[in-house]
């Protein structure tokens, strides 16, 4: 005699509710992404995140009457009654700090860079670079959420979850989507970073990223228990596919051919990974283009080697994490260290990606979650001062992939405060950097609780000047 086929409360609402969105013609959150929707300029992204907001007034924002300014109080007409935050509206004065770094002009389109990044400085006509970047928040949860995921609220897809949904995998031996954590020179307190940056959200599950630890085994788990061989692993898979089988033909659930996915990947990357993270192939001529920190698990040098073996080894988008430039404090000192850091190893990728041809169709972007102040955070001399979180306007760069190569996008007033050319906002560049790996952000969505939901949620436009 038969067993009576039973539902249980969760698979009686999803049969019924997929029942009703075909009935209605709705689309169901287990369709596939759509092809792209135009012919792609990138295959891949790196995405370098500078957490806690870079000074760009001194990078990439000159400002020559800062000079003149130096000292005085921010002017009421310049501020416009925007809001700042906590940490310096109790202040007596916003008192405008100029910057002591040297700029010059870099390269045949003549953008101004800079002493801190020499080594990018030698890549300024590969770079877009955006110096009207806008926000709508203020502190940095929101704000990491909004430019991440495009919302401040947690619990959207991440970009990167996005990417390796629309995208699809192009490897089978690694994720679409691994994300990379580097240390840092600046101070150590700093703010968290969540798994739901690079969360998948209501996207399949497969689709997020993977982080690979800098300590120990690259994953969790990497290496099976001695008594047990790749043989036994693999029985072990097939049995559990099977019951997955069953237990997906019984309850629908999406999430139960997500998980079994991602055990045959994870098996698969217990021969793969090791052989990534081992940079013993990698000549020496490459090696000591990343700066002396390379062979430093975790530090960004070795983390942008890793995105470039990634990259080549078919991963769709390695975004790299990078603490430490929250300065509130101790600018002078903090900043040059942060830079230090990131600016061989930076200018070193770009040219080993040009090198191996993966520029060409390789997208990277660098960029953070706002900018700094022009007003000083501190007392009047005080030679600690920093700068405060500034929303209105910061610097992001792009290169490869469709970039328009030595382009200087938009401007700021004279003393960097507020934009007066071609303003892009985080919707804007999410918006542009789609476009550029073959999809209309507008179309690019996916059906969630009865509505169709996308990266830029319902703002952004495509900053054509960006375009090649």
């Amino acid at each position: 005699m038969a067993l009576p086929f039973l539902l249980d409360r969760r698979s009686f609402l999803q049969r019924t509710a997929v029942g009703a969105a075909a009935l209605c013609g709705w689309r169901t959150s287990g369709e596939r992404a759509p092809l792209p929707h135009f012919t792609p300029r990138a295959r891949r992204v790196v995405y370098l995140h500078m957490v806690g907001a870079p000074s760009q007034l001194d990078l990439f924002d000159h400002k020559p009457a800062l000079s003149r300014w130096h000292g005085q109080d921010l002017p009421d007409s310049v501020r416009q009654g925007q809001r700042i935050t906590t940490m310096t509206s109790g202040q007596q004065r916003l008192r405008i700090q100029n910057t002591n770094r040297t700029f010059a002009k870099r390269g045949a389109c003549g953008a101004w860079i800079s002493d801190l990044l020499p080594h990018l400085a030698q890549c300024a006509d590969e770079l877009a670079i955006v110096r009207s970047m806008q926000t709508d928040a203020i502190n940095h949860e929101p704000a990491l959420n909004l430019v991440q995921t495009g919302h401040e609220l947690p619990g959207r897809p991440s970009f990167g979850a996005w990417l390796a949904w629309a995208l699809g995998a192009d490897t089978r031996e690694l994720p679409a989507f691994v994300v990379l954590h580097s240390s840092w020179s600046g101070p150590k307190q700093d703010q968290a970073l969540y798994s739901r940056l690079w969360g998948a959200a209501f996207l399949p599950a497969e689709h997020q990223g993977v982080l690979l630890r800098s300590q120990g085994d690259a994953v969790l788990f990497l290496q099976d228990p001695p008594e047990v061989s790749r043989a036994a692993r693999a029985q072990q898979l097939a049995a559990l596919a099977a019951l997955h089988e069953v237990a997906q033909a019984r309850f629908g659930d999406a999430d139960i051919t997500a998980r079994q996915r991602q055990a045959e990947l994870a098996f698969r990357m217990q021969a793969a990974v090791p052989e990534l993270v081992d940079l013993a192939s990698e000549p020496g001529h490459v090696t000591a283009r990343y700066g002396p920190d390379v062979h430093t698990r975790g530090t960004f040098a070795n983390n942008a080697l890793l995105a470039r073996r990634l990259l080549e080894r078919g991963v769709r988008c390695v975004q790299i994490y990078h603490r430490g430039w929250d300065q509130h404090r101790d600018l002078e000192r903090d900043l040059p260290l942060q830079c230090r850091d990131v600016d061989q190893p930076i200018a070193a990728l770009l040219g080993d990606l040009r090198q191996r041809g993966l520029l060409d169709d390789t997208l990277v972007v660098w960029t953070s979650e706002f900018g700094r102040t022009v007003y000083a955070q501190g007392s009047p001399g005080d030679p600690h001062y920093g700068r405060d979180h500034h929303p209105r306007c910061f610097t992001t760069w792009l290169a490869g992939a469709g970039v328009r190569a030595g382009h200087q996008h938009g401007a700021t007033d004279e003393l960097g405060y507020n934009t007066v050319c071609d303003p892009v906002h985080v919707h804007d560049l999410n918006a542009t950097v789609l476009w550029l790996c073959g999809f209309d952000h507008e179309r690019l969505t996916f059906a969630h609780e009865g509505r169709d939901f996308r990266l830029t949620d319902v703002h952004g436009k495509v900053v054509r000047a960006l375009l090649a």
